[in-house]
């Protein structure tokens, strides 16, 4: 398609996830292309963050029953409607927003925007190749933000051997529950899967080809975590797949089989990949546009956003060292200023950066693990200081009958601020926040622990207590 023919805007826009977070008023007199060739919301709405959550929340309502005995109360669950957790989570809400995400930037609510479905590829600087339905065209801009995410790392050996296996994006949409599936994974998608279906009655096999679960994790974490993990799942640690092959099961249905590297097969109805995640720049051929790419796989930006091309940003999974929305989020917030005030840059703040993992036992963490606060510490020529404060050791983790708990604090000894914040149980996710705060602010630990009220009984008194153990100089 020749440069005349081709339809020219002052912004192109590739992914619907963060990349559709378009400020206004302030964007209203630009005229944007908005490319998405799946579903409007990207990963975190349709097969992420949101779904899993809500998943979750159905299998934590089971296991509460399931674990009620303990404090005097007699109960079961009388079954698992697989069907009515999908409808709630798809049918009545992330189906329907997904929908109206996409009718909204159609149906002339936003006059300035048009919208693309078709893949999007670079054929020159600012020049993308992509389309409308059957239609392919080339569009140009003045600037372009690639914010196209990342998609399941799927190994060669699983790709070749001819089984079906599920990833994220379609294991949450399956017609009924297995009685077994296979998990192969020990990160964070894995285990809160892991948790999800083992919770509904499913039987669990995690193939895990290093010594622990989530490692990415504090290794005291990651360690209490294996422990009480493998209670429920059948996980095999430092295990590899042999090979894969499929039979069919007494009724019909097909079921995948996995002979492991200790000697032994497990078999599933379901077989879920969960090893990563690869971010999509590789597919769009981006050294057509001057776009250059990190060795891992990520593209290269500054700490503003722009890539090697000018006039051209990325954001989010596709170049962020950190697979996580609420980054990406950020990242959004930051290049979308940047791209109309090219005088008054702003830069990416990635100087905590908090996770969370809703399994069971769920984890909250931010900052540093205590392996890299050492050898922090000792390029610094400062120390550390650690305390560990266990559930069980305050009033409502008392009540609760936690015996796995803990919440991990690391701080510098002579400033008193946090460097990291690790907790393991009941409202991590929840409880890391105010460590979140505590160390984006700048405040010391001491004065944290000392010059506020702590509301008892309350969970955060596990916060209060680890403070009060850290030995400052």
């Amino acid at each position: 398609m020749s440069s005349d023919t081709a339809r020219h805007y002052d912004l192109i826009i590739i992914g619907t996830g963060s990349g559709n977070s378009i400020p206004s008023p302030a964007f209203d007199d630009v005229r944007i292309a908005l490319v998405e060739e799946g579903r409007f919301g990207g990963t975190c709405l349709n097969v992420g963050c949101i779904p899993t959550k809500m998943f979750v929340l159905a299998a934590d309502a089971a296991r509460n029953v399931s674990e009620a005995a303990r404090l005097g109360v007699h109960a079961h669950v009388d079954s698992i409607d697989w069907d009515s957790i999908k409808q709630r989570v798809f049918g009545d809400r992330i189906d329907p927003i997904a929908a109206g995400g996409e009718s909204y930037r159609r149906g002339g609510e936003t006059p300035n925007i048009d919208v693309y479905d078709r893949h999007a590829v670079f054929v020159g600087p600012r020049r993308i190749r992509t389309g409308q339905g059957d239609e392919e065209m080339e569009i140009t801009a003045d600037q372009i933000i690639i914010a196209a995410g990342s998609r399941t790392k799927v190994p060669g050996f699983v790709a070749d051997s001819g089984v079906a296996y599920r990833t994220n994006k379609d294991i949450m949409r399956i017609d009924r529950l297995p009685e077994e599936m296979i998990i192969l994974g020990g990160g964070f998608i894995a285990t809160e899967f892991a948790h999800v279906f083992s919770s509904l009655g499913v039987k669990v096999h995690v193939i895990v080809r290093s010594g622990a679960l989530n490692r990415q994790s504090d290794a005291d974490v990651s360690r209490r975590f294996t422990e009480v993990a493998s209670r429920d799942w059948d996980v095999r640690l430092n295990t590899t797949i042999e090979s894969l092959r499929e039979e069919k099961a007494a009724d019909g249905s097909t079921v995948v089989v996995a002979a492991l590297s200790d000697g032994t097969e497990v078999r599933g109805g379901e077989f879920l990949v969960a090893t990563g995640r690869a971010p999509n720049g590789d597919l769009m051929e981006l050294a057509a546009g001057g776009v250059d790419m990190r060795d891992d796989g990520r593209i290269a930006v500054d700490e503003h956003g722009r890539t090697s091309a000018e006039g051209v940003w990325a954001l989010g999974d596709v170049s962020s060292p950190h697979q996580l929305k609420h980054i990406a989020n950020h990242e959004a917030k930051v290049v979308f200023h940047n791209v109309l005030n090219p005088d008054d840059l702003r830069s990416f703040d990635h100087r905590y950066i908090p996770s969370a993992i809703f399994s069971h036992p769920q984890i909250g963490q931010v900052g540093m693990t205590e392996e890299e606060a050492r050898e922090w510490a000792a390029a610094n020529g400062t120390e550390i200081t650690v305390k560990v404060q266990d559930y069980g050791d305050v009033a409502y983790g008392w009540a609760l009958e936690d015996r796995d708990g803990f919440a991990k604090l690391i701080a510098d000894k002579k400033t008193g601020r946090l460097v990291g914040a690790h907790f393991i149980g009941e409202q991590a996710a929840t409880l890391v926040q105010q460590c979140i705060q505590m160390m984006t602010f700048g405040l010391d630990a001491r004065e944290v622990a000392d010059a506020q009220h702590w509301i008892h009984p309350a969970l955060p008194e596990l916060i209060e207590n680890a403070l009060l153990g850290l030995e400052f100089d």
